[in-house]
């Protein structure tokens, strides 16, 4: 079946089945926010998810091409080119995001043919959090809040109902981070907003990438210094970890903690 996805976690997704897309969009920053799994290299880009190469797509004869609620704009344009699967994931009526990356994962197999696959990938991501989880049990790590930083004033911070915070009551960790969040999983706030955060014994973890003035920028803020976790160690840095995929990244995300938590904890 000649498959052509419009999204990153179901991209990911349909590699964990052992089915390599004809094609996806925005192939060029896969190593920047998804990383793994690695992207083979026959895998062709259709540019922008929201602008998406029509004439390319028209050459590769998809039988189906695979897209999210996020993109509704586009589907009557790409109709035309193939059968469509829309997946639901990051919305409101979905509930827990990874508990709807599950079940997104098990209709996207029906629709492949890789029923079986897919019921052995979530085996495997259910170990692997078992895992996770048992691991980081015996470091009992303090509460830990999530960021990208947008600029040296603004963050992404990430909380319930999203896939990080799903994730890190999945493997025992605690979101110091409280406040509900949009579907997405997070809330964009200035960096004054952090002092919300009441525990003084709260780490605070930034991904890649962080825009080059950042972190100059906030040693010589005094509002930053003033905040608990920008004094001794409390204060990490993690390599990026894609907040809106599906249990791929989940397991990213949890792989990148975990290694954190018995290392530098």
């Amino acid at each position: 079946m000649r498959i052509i996805s419009l999204d990153y976690g179901l991209s990911s997704t349909l590699l964990g089945l052992g089915v390599t897309p004809l094609a996806i969009s925005d192939r060029a920053d896969w190593g920047r926010w998804v990383r793994e799994p690695e992207l083979p290299a026959e895998v062709v880009d259709l540019g922008s998810s929201l602008e998406v190469n029509r004439e390319l797509l028209a050459a590769l004869t998809p039988d189906l091409i695979l897209t999210t609620p996020y993109l509704d704009g586009i589907s009557d344009r790409v109709a035309a080119y193939g059968r469509l699967l829309r997946l639901s994931v990051y919305a409101p009526e979905n509930g827990a995001i990874l508990e709807a990356a599950v079940r997104a994962t098990r209709t996207l197999a029906a629709n492949v043919g890789r029923e079986a696959e897919a019921e052995r990938f979530l085996e495997r991501s259910d170990a692997f959090f078992e895992d996770c989880r048992a691991r980081i049990a015996r470091k009992a790590p303090p509460p830990m809040a999530f960021v990208n930083f947008l600029d040296a004033r603004h963050a992404r911070i990430y909380g319930p109902p999203g896939l990080f915070d799903n994730v890190l009551a999945r493997i025992g960790v605690e979101n110091a981070w409280k406040e509900p969040s949009n579907y997405w999983g997070f809330q964009t706030i200035s960096i004054e907003e952090l002092s919300r955060i009441q525990d003084p014994k709260t780490h605070l973890v930034a991904f890649d990438p962080i825009p080059g003035d950042v972190l100059p920028k906030l040693a010589r803020s005094p509002l930053w210094q003033a905040l608990p976790f920008a004094q001794g160690k409390q204060f990490h840095v993690l390599p990026p970890a894609l907040m809106f995929g599906m249990v791929n990244e989940g397991m990213r995300f949890a792989r990148l903690l975990t290694t954190l938590v018995e290392t530098r904890l």
